[in-house]
């Protein structure tokens, strides 16, 4: 049996690589996604004293450390029993809102941006930031620059530091803003709504506006038909920060929603023995492996699947952007009467957009709120600390962070679930969907064919960082010892 590699995969945050087997007749076998390093940060934050975890979990990675810091302060209040007062939850959504448009803006032209607007098949080198600004022009390269600049400004100003914000802590928030910083923000909030349209109409000539990506929109070698994952506010709308988990079917039936604290009735972990991820799937449903349907528990939580579980968005600009959506690539109601369903994993990148344009007009929101400047910022834990649950909208997907302490708020137990990691199984699917569409017997194989089937993950925008914490078996370990000199002395070997 025929194996190729891709090792490391390209383009994401933290270490991954597939592994394609051929068949005698030169066609796909199987493939695995593997990801093989473990970060175990469950386990060291156990000992730790639960007011730590905003700013420590928020260390995992550089990626994303504003949902992480958010997730965990909401898991903190929990803990406590303490509800912020309104004006530290509107700082916490202001803080999050500009770290959703700068992440948003990272993966569309730095990432994913290179597939689609350079092109799969172009030369290596040119499949990168640089290969998208000689395409787009250096104005629009600068102005996605500017937007970064932008984002991490608004969060240095709420948070502390434009990365690894410090300023979510249990009953809210440890400072307010000043008038001259919310105007600051509000004028960024108005550049950024104008950025994310110009995004939004690159990407309908670009891309949509080619043929061939088109053609790979409508097709099936990124497509699987599985159930989805989403937060979504009282009026069932996208909501990043706060709300309920909606869970609808592959045909977009409602299938439920739930508390973020009943997680565990809902979502269940399968554990395979060659990665160090595990495999989320709906409990209800059930593990029936790699595959979808209804009969299936894989789930997808993405910007995708937040569009699929949501009936709109929560802004103006952003809702008709969810309406053309819809209407171009699943014109066809559901059997409950919702929009349709988009399973193509590609269209990622579109509702990625559509998600940048209302985190822009939701900053200008709640930078105009009358209450954003208000002193009343944190209400003062009194309770006996027990159990807790934070859950938010991370960029990748629903974010769960879950603590146990004892009475003196000692963290005796940490779970988290992260985007990344209820995304594993789908992406672990469209990988092997996509190489046994483009790799037949016969076929050449290519780097740009090799990157045709990386683009199968790349639409997940995965972040491998905080999403391990399977262990099977053993670590490798060796350590060598070596005297004075420099001479080995004696080699200790533990095996994996």
């Amino acid at each position: 049996m025929e194996r190729i590699t891709i090792d490391p995969v390209t383009r994401l945050e933290g270490h991954g690589r597939i592994e394609i087997f051929l068949d005698e007749h030169g066609d796909v076998a199987n493939t695995y996604f593997q990801i093989p390093e473990l970060r175990g940060f469950e386990r060291f934050c156990v000992g730790r004293p639960v007011e730590e975890m905003p700013v420590l979990t928020n260390r995992i990675c550089g990626v994303c450390p504003e949902a992480h810091h958010i997730a965990a302060a909401k898991a903190a209040d929990a803990v406590y029993r303490v509800t912020p007062p309104r004006a530290g939850r509107l700082l916490r959504e202001l803080l999050y809102s500009a770290f959703y448009f700068t992440d948003h803006t990272t993966h569309f032209y730095a990432l994913g941006g290179p597939d689609f607007i350079v092109g799969p098949e172009a030369p290596v080198a040119e499949r990168s930031i640089l290969g998208v600004v000689r395409r787009v022009g250096l104005e629009i390269g600068g102005r996605v620059i500017e937007a970064r600049r932008n984002g991490h400004r608004v969060v240095e100003i709420i948070g502390g530091r434009g990365i690894h914000p410090a300023t979510a802590v249990p009953g809210g928030m440890t400072r307010s803003i000043t008038e001259t910083e919310r105007a600051e923000i509000e004028a960024i909030a108005r550049w950024a709504i104008e950025f994310a349209q110009g995004s939004i109409a690159l990407f309908n000539s670009v891309v949509l506006g080619d043929g061939a990506y088109r053609e790979l929109l409508a097709g099936d070698a990124y497509t699987d038909r599985t159930y989805y994952m989403g937060l979504v506010d009282d009026q069932q709308r996208v909501n990043f920060y706060d709300g309920r988990v909606r869970v609808v079917a592959p045909d977009g039936t409602p299938f439920g929603t739930y508390a973020p604290a009943e997680y565990a009735d809902w979502i269940a972990e399968h554990v395979e023995p060659w990665t160090y991820l595990k495999f989320p799937y709906l409990k209800k449903v059930g593990w029936k492996g790699f595959v979808d349907g209804p009969t299936s528990g894989v789930y997808v939580a993405s910007p995708l699947a937040r569009l699929n579980v949501a009936d709109g968005m929560a802004t103006p600009l952003a809702e008709a952007e969810f309406e053309r959506f819809f209407a171009t690539l699943a014109p066809e109601p559901s059997p409950s009467g919702r929009h349709g369903v988009v399973h193509n994993r590609l269209a990622a990148h579109w509702a990625r957009l559509v998600e940048l344009l209302y985190a822009a007009e939701r900053m200008l929101e709640l930078a105009t709120d009358p209450e954003i400047t208000s002193d009343d910022v944190r209400a003062i834990p009194t309770a006996v600390p027990t159990e807790g649950v934070g859950t938010v909208e991370a960029p990748r997907g629903t974010l769960t962070h879950h603590y146990w302490t004892d009475e003196r708020g000692i963290l005796t137990r940490v779970n988290l679930v992260v985007g990344t990691t209820n995304n594993y199984a789908p992406i672990s699917m469209s990988v092997r969907r996509a190489a046994q569409h483009f790799i037949r017997a016969g076929t050449v194989v290519t780097d740009g064919l090799l990157n045709r089937v990386e683009m199968a993950f790349r639409s997940y925008d995965p972040c491998f960082g905080c999403a391990t914490h399977s262990l099977p078996g053993q670590m490798p370990l060796e350590v060598t010892i070596r005297d004075a000199e420099g001479r080995v002395v004696d080699v200790l070997r533990q095996c994996c």
